[in-house]
């Protein structure tokens, strides 16, 4: 494993992750356009994000599970869905090709996501989908996987993205994130050091995509085949782990982050989040696009 930056002397910054809180629920996560609910319950706990800016140079997928790069995109407006959807993730898939040494990267759904006004961009739609709109930014401490359930969807997604193909030895499902509003934003993407999360950690959160939010009594009915449905991972308050970020990012500027090494050897996942930076006054609304891939090695 390579050498991990350590948060002495680091810039730092007072905010409030919200982990899962103490004790037993139903765990699920209702998605529709413009609005996400958790039917778990969730408590701010006060950390401490250092900021990775001065020292990004030593935060690498293989030393903490997740890096900033320079990445500039062709895209002139990343809310034009048929624009994004042309050209973006052939660019994304030749940028993680590069930066990890892939043999082949099946790109994923995209999502845009802002702290501003989401009336703006508020559309009804029947047969929501949970890709190419715009959402709020993401409020818990979570991973984009379960780890019980990934193997089975990467192993689908090669054999319909690559028929034929030699079998693949690992794979790495992976978010590439990218900030398009100026800095500093409001509400700055934290991630947590791999090598900070027990491997034994998190708890599923499944998700249903549904065209309306329904009420609760629905969101908590019981449901055939739950522990088959996707689901992410999400976290309780644990004091070890180690939280970062990167100030004033900027649109030509890309976070690579790891949802899941399939070798889980640490640091082999990511928790994340995005935190209020209640720190600069001058702060402006966050606009980012992230999009998920899975790159194969054989």
């Amino acid at each position: 494993m390579a050498a991990t930056a350590t948060t002495a002397e680091a810039p730092s910054i007072e905010a409030r992750i919200t982990y899962l809180a103490p004790g037993s629920f139903i765990n699920r996560r209702f998605v529709a356009p413009g609005r996400e609910v958790n039917t778990g319950e969730y408590l701010p706990y006060p950390v401490i994000i250092h900021d990775a800016r001065p020292r990004e140079a030593d935060f690498t997928l293989a030393s903490h599970g997740f890096m900033l790069t320079r990445r500039p995109s062709s895209i002139r407006n990343f809310f034009d869905k048929e624009e994004v959807n042309a050209t973006y993730p052939s660019e994304v898939a030749e940028a993680i090709k590069q930066i990890t040494g892939a043999d082949r990267v099946a790109t994923m759904g995209w999502m845009v996501r802002t702290s501003g006004d989401l009336g703006a961009h508020a559309r009804q739609q029947v047969g929501y989908t949970h890709q190419g709109g715009v959402q709020p930014p993401a409020g818990e401490a979570h991973v984009d996987s379960s780890p019980d359930r990934v193997d089975r969807m990467a192993h689908a997604i090669y054999q319909q993205r690559f028929p034929g193909e030699p079998p693949f030895k690992r794979y790495l499902y992976m978010s590439f994130w990218r900030t398009f509003s100026p800095p500093p934003q409001d509400y700055p993407l934290a991630l947590c050091d791999g090598n900070s999360v027990g491997d034994d950690e998190g708890t599923p959160n499944t998700m249903f995509v549904v065209d309306k939010i329904p009420d609760r009594e629905e969101m908590l009915r019981p449901m055939a085949d739950e522990d088959k449905a996707i689901a992410a991972a999400i976290f309780r308050h644990n004091p070890q782990h180690r939280w970062w970020y990167f100030s004033n990012m900027t649109r030509d500027e890309v976070l690579l982050f790891v949802f899941h090494d399939s070798r889980r050897v640490r640091p082999w996942r990511v928790p994340h989040t995005a935190f209020h930076d209640t720190s600069r006054p001058d702060a402006r609304p966050r606009e980012s696009i992230e999009i998920r891939s899975v790159a194969y090695f054989r």
